[in-house]
């Protein structure tokens, strides 16, 4: 891994200036320069070193006329799953930093390497080829914070042995060793990587699974290390408490939310079809129309003998679990732009994690109405347009109404339904006024409910547009010198951002920002733009003159 490749090497190139240029930088290495035509290699005594050079000399240190690039030497074979990402924001946190990665692939694994400089480097593995390299096309040069990301591949050692990997959804799986803190990256909290399997058990068999005082269910509990019931007590013939012995065939029946039940699915019904067909196990799943306000969860029903039944269900929660950790990955990179977020206490993904249980309690957790004190005192309000079918108002309403009255309740937010207007009929905007915590809650529901009713297909994810008003002065920071500031958040966030040209401000000089994409693309999005107008508003507060003094009340 220490070995370099030096590229854009001059013909008059030799390997005393190589030795000159690496000894004036105080750089060591291990081995004499092999010297080609355009290029060369060496190799540096470890991995600190080869870093070192990468940074000090790649693109920056010119030779006979052109600018060497430095970076490491990695043979084609070796090229597969493995980068190491360098010149790390110091203060980035962990949060952030695995939503970035997750948004192009299944992280295996992300590790910090120490290093001296004052930026952080990790090494981070993707589950796929595909998904390293849509990774390092996309990050390497991107900017984060004034910070210019350099990606490069590492060695994969696996790759020759593994042959190609299988591809996975994005998201996170199991991670590497834990992080500590560092002058780069924030403490890593412990992340809950798992979510239990949850059966529907015939009440016949409740009696048989539980055993006298108990003891079938402690033996299971015990010969399986789990804490729950293993779902082959369902299936293999039982004997009831009445002693009658039952063999039908009994079907599997697992909950999932609804949430992640279209990423089971797969495009056109791939995944579904792909997991029947290796376990020749029949899979079905309730309907979308059974779905409740309170009871977002599907009935996934597997048919066939307990071998094929065994295989479809590891299959089947696999992907579940693939699902959750993406979720998991992007609701921690939304706690970290909106201070004091509790995730486990919005009631959206309840159980301590997305699909966990029913979505929405009939009672508001803590914080949930009347300004969201969770936040540590009282955050300023902001207003969303989101733009929805006009065919949703109805659902969106509810029977006189309830359904918008108890979303606004839940949320701790104004939510209002504008009258038709304009020159496309076939959307309607939803005001929304809240802080950012109550602004979080009621967009993930209204996402939810146009997806539970059908307005978007099974295979089709739910994208909206939202608006917000910033200050025409300020909109020239949302853009940046040349765009340079909207095309960061875009790369970022995954959300279409644009701020429409030639715009009037209103009669509050303010103009309008267009945001479209999936829920946490927007939200993220929307999170990075009130850091800039809170940016402004700290710049435009007058500054306290040094002789001034505060009065003091008079007395009376």
């Amino acid at each position: 891994m220490n070995k370099l490749y030096i590229g854009n090497v001059s013909a008059e190139a030799s390997e005393e200036d190589f030795e000159t240029v690496f000894e004036q930088w105080k750089i060591p290495h291990s081995g004499p320069f092999l010297v080609k035509t355009g290029y060369a290699f060496v190799d540096c005594p470890d991995e600190k070193a080869a870093m070192k050079a990468i940074d000090i000399l790649s693109g920056k240190v010119e030779l006979h006329g052109k600018l060497i690039e430095v970076d490491y030497s990695v043979p084609k074979r070796l090229r597969s799953c493995k980068l190491q990402i360098r010149n790390i924001p110091p203060h980035m946190q962990w949060e952030v930093l695995d939503g970035m990665l997750a948004q192009y692939g299944t992280v295996e694994s992300c590790e910090q390497v120490n290093t001296d400089t004052e930026t952080a480097v990790v090494n981070v593995r993707y589950a796929a080829k595909d998904q390293a390299r849509l990774s390092m096309e996309k990050l390497n040069g991107s900017m984060m914070e004034n910070y210019a990301l350099k990606v490069s591949y590492i060695p994969d050692e696996t790759a020759v042995q593994e042959g190609p990997s299988a591809g996975g959804r994005r998201g996170f799986n199991a991670r590497g060793p834990p992080r500590s803190g560092s002058p780069g990256l924030g403490a890593r909290p412990k992340v809950q990587s798992d979510i239990p399997l949850r059966m529907l058990v015939p009440t016949q068999f409740v009696g048989a699974i539980i055993g006298k005082e108990g003891a079938t269910i402690r033996n299971i509990t015990k010969q399986t290390h789990s804490k729950y019931v293993n779902y082959c007590v369902r299936l293999k013939p039982m004997t009831l408490l009445s002693g009658e012995v039952f063999t039908e065939e009994i079907p599997l029946k697992i909950l999932a939310h609804n949430n992640f039940v279209g990423r089971l699915i797969g495009k056109e019904g791939r995944n579904l079809k792909k997991i029947e067909l290796d376990t020749g196990c029949k899979i079905t799943i309730s309907p979308l129309q059974d779905l409740t306000l309170y009871n977002p969860e599907r009935t996934i029903t597997l048919k066939g003998s307990i071998e094929a039944c065994s295989r479809a269900e590891e299959e089947v929660m696999k992907k579940i679990r693939e699902s959750y950790d993406s979720d998991m990955a992007a609701m921690n990179l939304q706690s970290n732009l909106i201070p004091g977020l509790n995730l486990n206490a919005l009631g959206l993904f309840p159980g301590g994690g997305p699909g966990m249980g029913p979505s929405m309690p009939s009672v508001p957790p803590p914080g949930a109405h009347g300004g969201c004190p969770s936040f540590g005192g009282q955050p300023e309000s902001e207003t969303v347009h989101l733009f929805i079918p006009a065919l949703a108002v109805g659902a969106i309403i509810g029977k006189q109404g309830q359904h918008i009255k108890q979303l606004s309740h839940f949320a701790g937010a104004s939510i209002k339904i504008a009258p038709a207007e304009g020159l496309d009929p076939k959307q309607r905007m939803v005001i929304i006024v809240g802080p950012p915590e109550a602004q979080f809650k009621a967009q993930c529901r209204l996402f939810g409910k146009l997806k539970e009713e059908n307005f978007f297909g099974p295979k089709e994810e739910v994208k909206l547009e939202a608006h917000i008003k910033v200050p025409s002065f300020a909109a020239g920071r949302v853009i940046g010198k040349g765009g340079k500031t909207v095309n960061e958040l875009q790369n970022l966030t995954c959300a279409e951002v644009v701020v429409p040209r030639d715009q009037t401000p209103d009669e509050n000089d303010q103009v309008i920002v267009k945001i479209s994409g999936h829920f946490f693309a927007c939200q993220l999005a929307q999170r990075k733009i009130q850091e800039i107008l809170a940016q402004v508003r700290r710049q435009q507060q007058p500054k306290p003159s040094s002789g001034a003094q505060t009065p003091i009340p008079r007395r009376k």
